[in-house]
């Protein structure tokens, strides 16, 4: 996937996350970079007039689906146009001068934190604090000086800040990828896409879910990915998100989603892009 010279590309956290890392990966170092505090801000980053697209984090391999930025897609009018995935390496970031058997807080977002239980589990003395993302924490560490303090945070964000790597590797599971989405607010469909991915609301009936799916099975498509969300303000009504590995060029795709369309509510095709490989090859 190519952008043109300069780009704009928002993201949510600070310099130095995995956000970025994505960012990087799929479109290149000359791309300008527009960090943003939260998920709201940076989907809102093309409207505001800050930026061109959006990369927004939407699976991880262990933590499941990214739910805000699933929602957040869902009620904005943005569009998939690409996707790429990243491992995951989380490291032990300190100030300079730290060493880490004087270390007594580890700072880091949730999720960070969560995947590396076995370090913690092994350094039972170290507490844990909550940040508001992983790359933030390595730099209110850095800026504070502190050298009972270290954060976990990918090894980008040591290069920006100026901290120091006491350790490599701390995730209890190497299997640990990110998938991201690049957004836009217009539909740009690769020639070559392979992968599909589309919203719909069903209406409260017996077989429902059943019927919608089985256009795409009598075709032989396949499904990679099924999840229902709620829809806000309709309690207990539902949204279902599918990908499928299909391009809306084939024509048994096109008919399979005019089949769906008499089939279900709401029928939005989020995007038709190329499906994106792991470091070890396997499409996602």
């Amino acid at each position: 996937m190519k952008v043109g010279k300069n780009a704009r590309v928002a993201f949510q956290g600070e310099r130095g996350a995995f956000s970025e890392e994505a960012a990087v990966k799929l479109l290149g170092k000359e791309i300008a970079l527009v960090p943003r505090p939260t998920f709201e801000a940076a989907f809102s980053a093309i409207d505001d007039g800050l930026a061109d697209y959006i990369l927004a984090p939407i699976e991880n391999s262990l933590a499941g689906s990214v739910h805000r930025s699933f929602d957040l897609l869902v009620d904005s009018r943005l569009n998939i146009l690409a996707e790429v995935v990243i491992p995951i390496a989380h490291t032990l970031i300190a100030a300079p001068g730290a060493k880490f058997e004087e270390l007594a807080v580890v700072e880091s977002h949730p999720v960070a934190l969560a995947q590396c239980e076995q370090f913690f589990i092994a350094n039972p003395g170290l507490k844990r604090v909550v940040a508001e993302d992983t790359a933030g924490s390595v730099r209110a560490v850095v800026r504070a000086g502190d050298r009972t303090r270290a954060a976990i945070a990918g090894r980008r964000a040591a290069e920006i800040y100026g901290g120091v790597i006491l350790r490599k590797h701390l995730e209890d599971n190497s299997e640990n990828y990110t998938r991201f989405l690049l957004l836009s607010a217009s539909p740009d469909a690769a020639e070559n896409a392979d992968k599909l991915s589309l919203v719909f609301q069903l209406d409260h009936r017996p077989g429902a879910l059943y019927h919608a799916l089985e256009p795409f099975a009598r075709r032989n498509l396949n499904l990679m990915k099924i999840e229902s969300r709620p829809v806000h303000g309709s309690p207990w009504q539902y949204r279902f998100y599918l990908d499928l590995q299909a391009s809306r060029r084939d024509p048994e795709v096109a008919a399979a989603l005019a089949e769906l369309e008499s089939l279900v509510v709401d029928l939005r095709i989020l995007g038709s892009y190329v499906s994106a490989s792991r470091s070890d090859g396997t499409k996602t």
